[in-house]
C-alpha cells in the first residue's frame, strides 16, 4: 500500500511538471543562430524570427512545463527572408541571407542556422528641416535638436530611428503649444555612394490653448477635487507635458483604476482652444488586506501577521486614510545557521496610521500626517549566548509634511519627532539607558528616469535625503545628516540588465559621537560607561549601518562597520556583568556589538537575466564600509562580497534569494580593518543568505 502511494505521488509530480513530447515525424528546435553579421546584433534578429529554440525550464530542462518549439520548413524559409528585411531596415540594403542550414542535433532534435552577408551599410549623411522658419528661434532650435537626437550622423541608416525622429519632431512641436502641427519625412537613399539624406517637413500652424475640460465616469465621487488635481485652466497654452502630469496626478490619488485625457484635435477653431475629455474609471474606495509571513536571516527569525484598511475618499475630498498593523513573534535565538527550537518568544509589532490630503495649499501639493507605534528587539549577534540580555524599544514616530512632483522629480519635506523608549525583553535594563527624543526636518528629492519601478531594465534614479536634528528643533540629538544615492540600469540585451548603485552618507554630530569616534573603548569608570551607552544609543538611531538584503549581501544586518563594547540591557547575567565591568583582563569578544558610524560608502554591481517564465537570476558584487569618523569615506576599506541570486516575479515585485560570499583576502581592500569584527560563517562558509521582496536596488 505504501509503495502504491509513493508511485501515485511520483506520477502526480510528473504530471504537475507537465512533461511534453515531440510528435512522431517532427523535430524540436534546440537552437537558432544567425551568423556572419558584425554590425547588427544577432540576438536582436533572432527575437523577430518565427523559428525559436525550445524554452528551458529553469534554463536547463526542455519539454518540462513548456512545450517544445517544433521545426516548420515553410516558417523557416520565411524567416530567411525576414532576416534580409531586418538588415535592410537597419541600413544594410545589400545584405543577403546566403544560406539557411538545418542540422540534426540528436534524435528528433535539430539546430538551425542562418548565414548572412551584411554588405556595406548606407550611412546617414545630411539632415534637413523644412517648414520651421516661421517659428521663434528658440522653438525652432528646440524641435530640431529633439529630432536630431534620435539620429546619429555617419551611422547605418536605421528606419526605426528615422521614424522616431519624426515622432520626436511632432512631440516637440506639441510640447511648445503647436497642438495642430503636422509632420512628414522623406529619405533619399543612394546605393552607389551608400549615403542617405533625410528631410523632415512640418506645418506647425498657430499655437493652441487649453479649452473646456469635460469629466466623465466619476459616479458618486465629487468633481471639485478632481478638477483641482487636474490643474488644467482654460486659456492656458497647450502642453502635452501638462496633460501627462495631470493624468499622473489623478492616478496618484489612488481613487482611479485608469485615467484617459483625450484632446479634441479634429479641427482647429477660431480661438485655437482644444477641448479636453477626461474619462476616469474609479477603483474600490475601501480595501482590507489580511496576510502573514515569515522573516528569516542571520540575525533573527520571526512569524508575523498583517492587517490593513484603506479609505481613498475619507470624509470626501479624495483624502487617503490608512491603518496597518503587523504583530510579530521573534523566535529567539533561532536564525539561519541555528535552526534549534526557540527558547523565547519576543513579541513585536508595527502599527502605522496615515492621512494624505491632496491639493494642500495648491493643486499639486499633498499634505501628509503619519504616526507609527512600534515594538521591537535590538538584535546584533549572529551567534548570541542564550543567557545574554536582550534590549527592546517602544517607538513612537510622528511626521507631518508636504510632497509634490515636478516632472519626474519627487520632492518631500516633513518634520519628524521620534520617541525611543528602551525596555528589557530579557535581563534588566541598564540604568544608563533612557528615553530619547529625536526631532528633525527632512528634505527628500528623487529624480526617477527608470522604465519600470519594480523591475527596471533601463534608466537612472538619483535620490538624496538631508536631515538636521536638534538645535531650534529640540530633542536629544543635534546633528546634520546627508545621504545621496545614484542607481543606473543598462540593457545588455532584451532580457539582460546591468544594474549599478552607489551611495555615501555623512553624519556630523554636535552633541554626541566622541566615544564612537574614539573606537568605543571599554569603560573604566561609571561616568565613562554612561557616556559610552548614551553615544551608542543615539548613534544606533542616527548613524549609518551596512549589511543585509538591500545593502552588502555577503554580510548580515549591520554586519559591516564599527563595533564597540557595551552591555545594552543590564547586568543580570555573568557575561553581562563582565561586559559592564570591562577592564584589561576581560574577553571583549562577547561584548562587542555594532555601534554604527558617522560615514558610509556603498557600491553594488548586478547583472540580471531572465531564465524562464516568472523566474530570473542575478550575479552581483557588493562593497561597503562604515567609518566611526566624520567625513571619512574610505575606498580602501570596502568589504567585498559576490554571489548569485534567484528571483520569482510577482505583481508587487520579485521575491528574491541572494547568497553573498565574502571573498577571502578582499574583505578590506588595501588595508587592515580595525573597526569591524568577523561576522562568522554559515554552514562553514563565509556567506550570508538574504531574502527580500523587490530588487536590492
Amino acid at each position: 500500500m505504501l509503495i502504491r502511494s509513493r508511485l501515485a505521488l511520483l506520477s502526480s509530480l510528473a504530471l504537475g511538471l507537465g512533461c511534453a513530447s515531440i510528435p512522431a515525424g517532427r523535430f524540436a528546435v534546440d537552437s537558432v543562430d544567425v551568423r556572419g553579421g558584425e554590425e547588427v546584433a544577432a540576438g536582436d534578429i533572432e527575437e523577430t524570427l518565427a523559428t525559436a529554440p525550445s524554452p528551458r525550464f529553469l534554463g536547463i530542462l526542455q519539454g518540462v512545463v513548456h512545450d517544445y518549439s517544433l521545426y516548420d520548413r515553410l516558417a523557416f524559409q520565411r524567416d530567411v527572408a525576414r532576416v534580409e528585411r531586418h538588415y535592410r531596415a537597419r541600413g544594410f540594403y545589400e545584405a543577403r541571407a546566403r544560406a539557411g542550414r538545418v542540422r540534426q542535433a540528436g534524435e528528433s532534435h535539430v539546430a538551425v542556422e542562418i548565414v548572412v552577408e551584411e554588405g556595406q551599410p548606407v550611412r546617414l549623411a545630411e539632415v534637413r528641416f523644412e517648414g520651421l522658419d516661421a517659428l521663434p528661434k528658440d522653438v525652432e532650435a528646440y524641435v530640431e535638436s529633439m529630432a536630431r537626437g534620435e539620429l546619429s550622423a555617419n551611422e547605418p541608416f536605421d528606419e526605426e530611428h528615422f521614424e522616431r525622429g519624426e515622432n520626436a519632431l511632432k512631440t516637440a512641436l506639441v510640447e511648445r503649444s503647436y497642438a495642430y502641427a503636422k509632420t512628414s519625412r522623406e529619405a533619399l537613399v543612394d546605393l552607389v555612394t551608400h549615403r542617405a539624406d533625410v528631410v523632415f517637413r512640418a506645418s506647425p500652424g498657430e499655437p493652441a490653448f487649453f479649452g473646456a475640460v469635460k469629466l466623465e465616469g466619476l459616479g458618486d465621487l465629487p468633481e471639485a477635487p478632481v478638477r483641482r488635481a487636474l490643474d488644467l485652466t482654460e486659456g492656458e497654452p497647450y502642453s502635452a507635458e501638462a496633460l501627462r502630469s495631470a493624468q499622473q496626478t489623478l492616478l496618484d490619488l489612488g481613487v482611479f483604476a485608469s485615467v484617459e485625457i483625450t484632446p479634441d484635435l479634429s479641427k482647429p477653431t477660431a480661438s485655437r482652444r482644444v477641448p479636453l475629455l477626461v474619462h476616469v474609471v474609479p477603483t474600490r474606495l475601501h480595501t482590507v488586506k489580511l496576510g502573514g509571513g515569515v522573516e528569516l536571516d542571520a540575525i533573527k527569525a520571526d512569524v508575523h501577521l498583517l492587517a490593513s484598511w484603506e479609505h481613498r475618499n475619507f470624509l470626501g475630498g479624495m483624502r487617503l486614510f490608512s491603518v496597518e498593523v503587523r504583530p510579530a513573534a521573534v523566535l529567539y535565538p533561532t536564525r539561519i545557521g541555528n535552526f534549534d527550537a526557540p527558547t523565547e518568544l519576543l513579541l513585536a509589532e508595527k502599527t502605522r496610521v496615515e492621512l494624505r490630503q491632496p491639493g494642500f495649499f495648491e493643486a499639486r501639493t499633498n499634505g501628509l500626517l503619519r504616526a507609527e507605534l512600534n515594538l521591537f528587539p535590538v538584535l546584533f549577534d549572529t551567534d548570541p549566548d542564550p543567557e545574554d540580555p536582550v534590549l527592546g524599544y517602544r517607538e513612537l514616530r510622528v511626521a507631518a509634511g508636504l510632497d509634490r512632483v515636478f516632472w519626474k522629480v519627487y520632492t518631500a519635506f516633513a518634520h519628524h519627532v521620534d520617541i525611543e523608549s528602551p525596555f528589557p525583553y530579557l535581563g534588566e535594563l541598564d540604568p544608563a539607558l533612557r528615553t530619547l527624543v529625536l526631532s528633525f526636518p527632512e528634505l527628500t528629492g528623487t529624480l526617477d528616469l527608470r522604465d519600470d519601478r519594480l523591475s527596471p531594465h533601463e534608466g537612472l534614479l538619483l535620490r538624496a535625503h538631508v536631515q538636521a536634528a536638534g538645535g531650534p528643533f529640540g530633542g536629544d540629538a543635534s546633528d546634520f545628516r546627508i545621504q545621496p544615492e545614484a542607481r543606473g540600469y543598462v540593457p545588455l540585451g532584451p532580457h539582460v540588465t546591468l544594474g549599478l548603485r552607489a551611495s555615501f552618507g555623512l553624519l556630523f554630530p554636535r552633541n554626541y559621537g566622541e566615544v564612537v569616534e574614539a573606537g568605543a573603548p571599554a569603560p573604566t569608570t561609571e561616568a565613562e560607561r554612561v557616556a559610552l551607552v548614551r553615544d551608542l544609543q543615539i548613534v544606533y538611531f542616527r548613524g549609518f549601518f551596512s549589511g543585509g538584503p538591500s545593502s552588502n549581501r555577503g554580510y548580515p544586518q549591520r554586519g559591516v562597520g564599527p563595533r564597540g563594547v557595551v552591555a545594552l540591557a543590564g547586568a543580570s547575567t555573568a557575561s553581562a556583568q563582565a561586559c559592564a565591568a570591562g577592564g584589561p583582563t576581560q574577553d571583549l569578544g562577547q561584548c562587542a556589538v555594532p555601534t554604527g558610524g558617522l560615514s558610509l560608502l556603498e557600491a553594488s554591481t548586478e547583472v540580471r537575466f531572465d531564465i524562464t517564465g516568472p523566474f530570473s537570476g542575478a550575479v552581483f558584487c557588493d562593497a561597503s564600509d562604515v567609518s566611526p569618523k566624520e567625513a571619512d569615506l574610505r575606498p580602501g576599506y570596502l568589504h567585498l562580497s559576490c554571489g548569485p541570486g534567484l528571483r520569482y516575479g510577482t505583481p508587487i515585485g520579485p521575491i528574491r534569494l541572494d547568497v553573498g560570499y565574502r571573498i577571502p583576502g578582499l574583505q578590506v581592500i588595501g588595508g587592515e580593518d580595525t573597526d569591524s569584527s568577523d561576522p562568522g560563517e554559515l554552514w562553514g562558509l563565509p556567506i550570508a543568505v538574504a531574502f527580500g521582496i523587490g530588487e536590492a536596488f
